[in-house]
C-alpha cells in the first residue's frame, strides 16, 4: 500500500509540490524573455528532481535506514545534522541536476524558435527544392501578425 511505504509517498508528494512550484514560478517570472525563463525553470526542476543516496544511523540496537531521496532534502538534512559528507554529495548532485535541467530547458526553448513555418518547408520539398524558393520561405511574411508571448494579468 502506498501509505505504508514512506519513500514512495515522499516522492509522490515531492513530485506534485515541485510541479506546482515550477508552474507558479514560471508564471511569476513572466517579465523575463522566454529563453531565460526556460533556463531558470529548468535549473530549478533539475535541483528539485535530482535523486541522491542517503543513510540515517539508527539506535545502537538497529541498523538505521538508507535509500534514495531528493538531493535538496538530503542536503538540507545533512546541513541540519552537521554531516559534511551528505552536504557535499547533495550539493554536487544539486549542481549537476541544475546544469542538466538548464541544458534540457535550453534545447526545449530553442526548439520552438524558428522563423519559417512548417508549411513553407513542406511546400519547398514538393516543388523540387528550388534554392530561390527556400530563401524566400525564410523571410518573414508581411501579412502575418507578430507573435506575442502569453502572460497572465495583462
Amino acid at each position: 500500500m502506498l501509505i505504508s511505504d514512506s519513500i514512495p509517498l515522499l516522492w509522490l508528494c515531492w513530485f506534485v509540490l515541485s510541479v506546482a512550484v515550477l508552474v507558479f514560478g514560471y508564471f511569476a517570472i513572466s517579465f523575463l524573455p522566454r529563453l531565460p525563463r526556460w533556463l531558470i525553470a529548468g535549473g530549478v526542476a533539475g535541483m528539485l528532481w535530482m535523486p541522491a543516496f542517503f543513510s540515517v544511523p539508527g539506535p545502537e540496537s538497529q541498523l538505521g535506514y538508507s535509500g534514495w531521496a531528493p538531493s535538496l532534502v538530503v542536503t538540507a538534512v545533512g546541513f541540519l545534522q552537521h554531516n559534511g559528507g551528505q552536504v557535499f554529495l547533495g550539493g554536487v548532485l544539486l549542481a549537476i541536476g541544475a546544469l542538466l535541467g538548464m541544458l534540457v530547458a535550453f534545447f526545449i526553448g530553442r526548439r520552438g524558435r524558428h522563423d519559417n513555418d512548417d508549411d513553407d518547408r513542406s511546400g519547398d520539398s514538393r516543388t523540387g527544392g528550388n534554392g530561390d524558393q527556400r530563401d524566400h520561405s525564410r523571410r518573414p511574411r508581411e501579412s502575418a501578425p507578430a507573435r506575442r508571448e502569453p502572460s497572465l494579468g495583462r
